[in-house]
């Protein structure tokens, strides 16, 4: 047995362990036929540092490996940094910005090698950051997206799809991100609410064609004048008894010119506006869908933007020179201006309360506009050939799966979302125009064919003697870690040379955050069937976000970002980690609570000093994974409480129910363990001294739990009976099991109290997980819970009456039974001691004011005359209950009244209601001790 210091210090251990973990190999113990179990990480970008979404993730991804491990499972928990490819870009040509100096000064070779450099002597700090939290992945396999083995299976995948047809080259819309010069995913576009306006614009008809009514022209309204530049129709509804007589005819755009047809099609709504649309297929995607309803082919759509959002001149040649080169809101306002000039803009009226009218150029309005999530600039939606995955096709056996069972999620209530996105699922654009990461292996000669091969020799080959060029597109970053759950097993090398792959393929269980659904763990659903032919994972956990105390989401514009490596420091990994699993519920998102953070590091002392207490009381480890023999009742019972307790713990680690398993676990070692047990023995393991009565043994130092050390009372006794034997083999044993239990959510404090309590031939982080074998001795438990009970009362009565602490009473029980009388005459120094009773008597009354409680068949009275002052005592609690009922009241106005409930904010509704419920249970408690008092 090692001795404990007094004081519980995180930082002082947690590098300890954390190191003997990794350098001797725990985290992938040899265990060759074992049953396996395997999670893979969601690859944390190379650019990135641990923040409180990742320590969420990794705490209950860490929680369930190391579970597992203990269970005795091959455990793999795959680890490893994504390559990032905008991200990474961003970050090593912001650095050459900071030195006067840009990409471009360099060949892509030559750029690429710099982000290369940049990787080796800063990137990866969040595996650092992985270590602090607890991670216990397995290093000696850490993989990244770029590492060679990885491209040849990202190539593999690429040529594959590509031979079968569900890769493929077509020109479309993107969403281009102009700062960045590249298209990036629907996923990757936030939407941002912007004060905008909406125009109205009269396109003449050609030919001296009318409208029914006899107007020679057509109001169209647009949010983005701009793009009128290439206009290619307008839009009318075959229905709309406006139009029918010119649908199929001409109209003019008057700034360029350009002629073109009104259509019909079903995107105008007559109910909208002027019920006419300007299509823009070039440059807008409903337009697009339009234009091709049209019989618009996509290589015929104008496009009249370059890749940084300028304006160029279209195919027909007909914008106008002074706009070449401007900026796309420079031109918005010289339309504008130029439509106005030419009497083509109609304009927004409105009326005062005198009906005076005045007249504006446009309609202010509110617009959702779409910015790229890392360049934050607006989007442009742009007419480009790319790269395409045929995701429907891909999709339909992910959908099955689901449907199937095949892949289970959790919760289920996210069933829904999965359907509904890959029912309704677009085309996949893969193709990035960035520098670095997986180049596309796809060549193209002079006359524009392509060669897709795994190598350029291979390319060559298939095309001759012709000239090729490569292409010089990168893939986007979630097409590679969509491969991450085979590809990091040893893909697409056979079984013989990946045994890895044969043994740890399909995953067990995906924890991931609901933001990345589609993102992420589609593409890999997707991939992982089409390829393994059998899903990637058996279960998909989806959890929430970290959000503010307050619930709004953290960002750092809003100054409420929490830095998770500042909690450790402050309060030791352990209790981050246990406040990250207590507070996760089911897909729920978590409130963050520093308060709670500080509680469970009280959580951690608070074992530590029990642990010391029976150090210092000759309990040390056991040998033993099933329970010691018992005889006494508490014994007996704590056994039994350790058997429920990892009855209750398994099952929500089955369901993956995390709060329920945290809280399992807590209210063991605080409550039962702790408050009751060791308070319980101390008279078994230090029996009174003659002359020393039960009840004056000094109560522990937080008032609740024996958290003393033993130097600080008497030393302990010699020539023990073969109870304190039997106490002592049982609560080392229930140390063992409490260690064991705990250790998932808690791993550096339980592993050093685990080799602090003696010898050990393991580390705990490769232990045996419990197998009690013990069934509950129901006289044992039902007699330690009546104890539990009548104490608990005994305390609260004392509580509200003002009883002081050291005070001992008599008590007088009343109807108790046979049973009652034998527990009171069993337990009558456990009662002294712990309830601070000197003497029972059955069947009386008390001659002055006497506090009642009932317990079972029995009431129990406990006088109180010359112990406190009780007119006086009688006096405070009823103005006490007065003051709580009052509040109480003023509280349940403000709740009961509309404005309030709907107007103010949602923190202050929820404080008030917190306010009412917390003043209701005062008043109750208050009205309790009245009527104890009689």
């Amino acid at each position: 047995m090692t001795e404990l210091a007094k004081t519980f210090d995180p930082a002082t251990i947690e590098a300890k362990w954390y190191q003997h973990w990794e350098t001797s190999g725990q985290f992938r113990p040899s265990r060759p036929d074992a049953q396996p179990f395997t999670i893979v990480n969601p690859p944390p970008n190379v650019t990135g540092s641990l923040h409180i979404g990742h320590a969420l993730d990794n705490t209950l991804q860490d929680i369930v490996i190391r579970y597992e491990r203990l269970r005795g499972k091959d455990a793999l928990w795959v680890v490893g940094t994504d390559h990032a490819g905008i991200a990474t870009q961003m970050v090593v040509e912001r650095q050459m910005e900071d030195r006067q100096d840009k990409r471009t000064n360099y060949t892509r070779e030559q750029f690429v090698e710099k982000v290369w450099e940049w990787k080796a002597e800063s990137g990866g700090t969040i595996t650092g950051q992985l270590r602090r939290l607890g991670c216990s992945m397995d290093w000696s396999r850490e993989q990244f997206t770029m590492d060679p083995h990885f491209t040849r299976a990202v190539v593999k995948v690429f040529v594959d799809l590509y031979n079968e047809g569900l890769i493929y080259r077509d020109k479309r819309l993107v969403n281009w991100d102009p700062k960045l010069k590249t298209a990036i995913s629907d996923l990757e576009v936030e939407t941002r609410e912007i004060k905008g306006s909406f125009w109205h614009f009269r396109y003449p008809l050609a030919d001296g064609v009318t409208l029914d009514d006899g107007r020679d022209h057509i109001v169209v309204a647009t949010t983005r004048p701009e793009t009128m530049l290439a206009d290619m129709a307008v839009a009318v509804n075959a229905e709309d008894e406006r139009y029918k007589s010119v649908i199929g005819k001409d109209i003019l755009q008057p700034i360029t010119g350009r002629r073109f047809k009104i259509v019909a099609d079903e995107h105008a709504d007559p109910a909208l506006g002027s019920g006419a649309v300007k299509i823009t297929p070039g440059h807008d995607f409903n337009d697009f869908e339009v234009g091709k309803r049209a019989g618009i082919k996509p290589a015929d759509m104008l496009n009249m933007f370059d890749a940084e959002a300028l304006v160029v001149q279209t195919a027909d040649g007909l914008i106008p020179d002074k706009y070449l080169g401007q900026d796309r809101f420079v031109v918005r306002q010289w339309i504008v201006d130029e439509m106005k000039a030419q009497g083509f803009l109609v304009p927004h009226v409105t009326k005062d309360k005198e009906g005076n009218e005045t007249e504006h150029d446009a309609e202010p309005r509110t617009i959702q506009t779409p910015y790229g999530d890392r360049g934050g600039v607006v989007i442009e939606p742009w007419l480009t050939d790319q790269w395409y995955v045929d995701a429907a096709t891909l999709a339909q056996p992910a959908i099955e799966a689901v449907r199937s069972g095949a892949i289970e999620i959790v919760p289920k209530t996210w069933e829904k979302t999965w359907f509904n996105w890959m029912e309704n699922i677009q085309p996949w654009c893969v193709s990035r125009q960035l520098w670095w990461g997986h180049r596309i292996p796809a060549w193209f000669d002079e006359d524009g064919n392509i060669f897709v091969a795994e190598a350029e020799e291979e390319a060559q080959a298939k095309a001759g003697n012709r000239k090729l060029t490569r292409d010089e597109d990168v893939l986007d970053t979630w097409f590679s870690s969509a491969l991450w759950p085979f590809a990091t097993l040893g893909w697409p090398e056979d079984e013989a040379t990946a045994p890895l792959l044969a043994k740890h393929y399909p995953n067990d269980l995906l924890v991931s955050g609901f933001d990345i659904l589609f993102f992420w763990d589609a593409r890999m659903a997707m991939q992982g069937i089409h390829f393994m032919k059998d899903v990637p994972w058996k279960r998909l956990y989806l959890h929430g976000l970290v959000r503010a105390a307050d619930g709004q989401k953290m960002s750092k514009s809003k100054g409420n970002v929490v830095d998770p490596l500042g909690l450790i420091d402050q309060f030791g990994a352990d209790a981050l980690r246990f406040f990250m699993s207590a507070m996760e519920s089911q897909g729920r998102d978590v409130k963050m609570d520093e308060k709670r953070v500080e509680g469970y590091r009280n959580f951690a002392t608070k074992l530590w000093n029990a642990v010391r207490f029976a150090q210092s009381n000759g309990i040390g480890a056991s040998h033993s994974v099933a329970a010691p023999a018992a005889a006494l009742a508490v014994n007996k019972w704590i056994i039994g409480e350790v058997a429920a307790t990892l009855a209750e713990l398994d099952k929500a680690m089955a369901e993956l129910r995390f709060d329920a398993a945290a809280n399992a676990i807590y209210h063991f070692v605080w409550d039962q363990f702790c408050d009751w047990y060791l308070e319980l023995i101390k008279p078994v393991l230090n029996p009174p001294r003659d002359g020393e009565v039960a009840g004056d043994a000094p109560a522990a130092a937080d008032g609740g739990g024996p958290l003393h050390h033993p130097a600080d009372g008497p030393p302990p006794r010699t020539g023990e009976d073969l109870g304190a034997a039997e106490t002592r083999a049982v609560a080392g044993w229930v140390i063992d099991q409490i260690l064991v239990m705990l250790h998932p959510f808690m791993p550096f404090i339980t592993e050093e109290l685990w080799h602090a309590q003696g010898e050990r031939a393991y580390d705990l982080i490769v232990a045996k997980w419990p197998e009690p074998a013990a069934q509950t001795d129901a006289q044992a438990s039902a007699e330690i819970d009546w104890l539990i009970r009548l104490v608990s009362e005994v305390r609260a009565a004392r509580a509200e009456l003002g009883v002081p602490p050291g005070a001992k009473l008599n008590a007088i029980a009343n109807d108790a039974g046979p049973e009652t009388r034998a527990r009171i005459d069993r337990l009558g120094q456990q009662l002294g001691r712990l309830a601070r009773i000197e003497s029972w008597t059955f069947d009386g009354t008390a001659s002055g004011g006497a506090a009642q409680i009932v317990v079972d068949e029995a009431t129990y009275v406990l006088p109180l005359e010359g112990v406190i002052d009780i007119e006086a005592e009688r006096a405070r609690l009823t103005k006490s209950l007065h003051a709580a009922q009052k509040e109480a009241q003023s509280l349940e106005g403000r709740l009961a009244n509309p404005a309030f409930v709907e107007k103010a904010k949602p923190e202050a509704v929820d404080k008030a209601r917190a306010d009412h419920a917390e003043k209701v249970a005062e008043a109750e408690r208050l009205e309790a001790a009245l009527t104890r008092l009689g």
